[in-house]
């Protein structure tokens, strides 16, 4: 975990006084992620599984369609830099970069998305269902998962999991990097996604719900609330969308028929 934090020397004021205390805070990491030779984007995350989060990025913004296409993945991890080489040498297009978007994540996210991408966007045609129980279930179990966040109350966590349990788990400061880098560890280790759950410590914005769909899972859960375009676009995709599972509660906003009572 030391990579993922750092300790600092910081004076503690209460009620009962002062006090100079060592205290524990997340890592903040500029991160750049280069394609076929072009700097793309840099990223501030937490350093930890880049790679992961690398693949995961281009896959979420539809820059690389499929493993097949990665040439060659060279990390340098001590300056922050990924070089990700594709067969063709495909490059983006000038246009692209332009529509790049700040995003509303945290850790200041940049998205290359546009109102096309919703509508070219298949929904999701799953028949999975989950029961109540087994949404608190794994709500608990991902609560008690992450050991960073336990030390600095500073990162989101992300996990892909079925109804039984998690199945990969991935944490930064940054809510979409943690899901990118749960998808970046699935397409690199051909780990299947469809009739899966993703569980997010974080607020569910339209582009985390459009992450979600992309890889074709019907059921996204958070402990957070959602936006009000990421409901629409969870309901036009077919995505059930969980929010505010908090102990035995939690609000069901579109395609409820996925979960079961007990």
């Amino acid at each position: 975990m030391m990579d993922e934090v750092r300790e600092l020397a910081i004076l503690r004021v209460t009620e009962q006084g002062e006090s100079e205390v060592e205290d524990v805070v997340a890592r903040e990491f500029p991160f750049t992620i280069i394609l076929d030779n072009q700097e793309l984007v840099t990223l501030l995350c937490t350093p930890q599984n880049l790679e992961y989060l690398a693949i995961g990025f281009l896959f979420a913004e539809g820059l690389i369609k499929n493993k097949g296409e990665i040439r060659k993945i060279t990390l340098d991890d001590r300056r922050g830099v990924v070089r990700v080489e594709t067969e063709g040498d495909k490059g983006v297009a000038a246009e692209l970069l332009f529509k790049r978007l700040i995003t509303s994540g945290c850790g200041r996210g940049a998205a290359f998305y546009s109102a096309a991408d919703t509508t070219n966007q298949a929904r999701v045609e799953s028949q999975m269902k989950i029961s109540a129980g087994e949404v608190f279930a794994l709500a608990k179990e991902f609560q008690h998962r992450s050991q960073v966040y336990r030390t600095t109350g500073g990162v989101h966590s992300a996990a892909l999991c079925d109804t039984k349990g998690i199945l990969i788990f991935a944490e930064d400061i940054g809510r979409h990097n943690a899901i990118d880098k749960i998808f970046g560890e699935c397409i690199l280790k051909d780990i299947p996604t469809d009739d899966r759950i993703i569980i997010t410590s974080g607020r569910i914005s339209s582009e985390i719900l459009l992450k979600i769909a992309r890889r074709n899972i019907p059921i996204l859960i958070s402990k957070s609330a959602p936006t009000d375009l990421a409901v629409g676009l969870a309901a036009g995709l077919g995505v059930t969308l969980i929010g505010f599972v908090r102990g035995r509660r939690m609000n069901v906003y579109t395609d409820g028929w996925r979960v079961i009572g007990e």
